[in-house]
């Protein structure tokens, strides 16, 4: 197939970074992205690892130059090397990076096979360092075990960024210890800012915290100056003097990023949204299946013509701004 034009929404941004999610599914269940007991999507109705790694080959093709591979927990699709090694060998076509976002828990087992399939990138999901508190978050995890993923992480020689949801009342005394902690471990540290997606058990209003009242609160411990780096994402990044670290700001609440929005997102069944907060989607399976690569690409000429302006988040609302919740468009 012919190089098509570079993927451009109706507001002039190029599209150069999707976000692939290979599974709905988690071994945890952590309170700000999910309910308890969740239902999960049937195995059957997921794209298969050749038709993930072809969809990969249409969007680098279209200019597409990351891939972010996610879930649910991505390390739990079976054979996601072998998929990791396939997305990787685009980078004889165009592609620059291919990364993951894990919680750690499959770390351990798998890093050095991801290291040689080619990342050389990952963020890690992690929003405490005490080991009862991260029980109370993730609902079942064990910190022991991220932290040996993580330690498995390094010694592989991948390039580690903590992930770490702001939570009010729940970490909040914890972001400095994790900026010192990161730093003697030789990690990044991005914090985010909890966002309203899909039915949880619990308020998320009562748990929100601007991050902007967090960084003025660190910048009391630490000399954080403005970065020239980019990941690609929506991070703003601060060095950290006394570290040698950095530490990145996401703020989709407070601060809203969405004029330089160059994403787009792809869940485990095919269904391909323009925007994390809105339900404007095209479902890319069936017509892939039925019509091909030049199918996929009239679909995305599709989806980008209505590509949301910007997210409309607000935490206070009653409702979620959709429904879905984070595993199932991925994280």
């Amino acid at each position: 197939m012919s190089d098509k034009a570079n993927l451009v929404d109706s507001f002039g941004r190029r599209i150069d970074y999707v976000r692939l999610s290979v599974t709905d599914r988690c071994d945890l269940r952590c309170r700000y992205c999910m309910a308890e007991k969740m239902e999960f999507l049937p195995r059957k109705e997921l794209l298969t690892l050749e038709e993930l790694a072809e969809l990969a080959a249409i969007f680098v093709r279209r200019g597409v130059r990351k891939i972010r591979l996610t879930g649910g927990e991505p390390l739990v699709r079976r054979n996601i090397v072998q998929l990791v090694g396939d997305i990787a060998g685009l980078k004889a076509h165009g592609l620059d990076e291919i990364t993951l976002t894990t919680n750690g828990t499959q770390l351990g087992d798998k890093a050095e096979a991801l290291r040689a399939a080619g990342i050389r990138r990952i963020n890690v999901s992690l929003d405490s360092l005490d080991p009862d508190r991260f029980a109370f978050v993730t609902r079942r995890g064990s910190l022991d075990q991220v932290l040996a993923g993580l330690d498995a992480a390094r010694a592989a020689g991948l390039s580690v960024k903590i992930n770490m949801v702001a939570l009010k009342g729940v970490n909040d005394a914890e972001f400095a210890p994790m900026v010192r902690w990161c730093g003697h471990q030789g990690f990044d540290l991005c914090l985010i800012e909890t966002m309203p997606l899909g039915w949880i058990d619990e308020d998320r209003a009562d748990r929100y915290l601007p991050l902007d009242g967090v960084k003025a609160g660190l910048d009391e411990d630490f000399t954080l100056l403005p970065s020239l780096h980019r990941s690609g994402g929506p991070a703003r990044y601060f060095d950290v003097q006394e570290t040698g670290r950095r530490i990145g700001f996401i703020t989709p609440l407070s601060n809203n990023f969405c004029a330089g929005c160059n994403r787009i997102r792809v869940t485990a069944t095919g269904t391909i949204y323009g925007c994390l907060g809105h339900d404007q989607k095209v479902e890319l399976r069936d017509i892939f299946r039925s019509h091909g690569a030049e199918a996929v690409d009239a679909a995305l000429d599709v989806l980008l013509a209505g590509k949301p302006e910007k997210h409309d988040f607000a935490i206070a609302r009653a409702e979620p701004a959709v429904l879905r919740h984070m595993n199932v468009t991925g994280g």
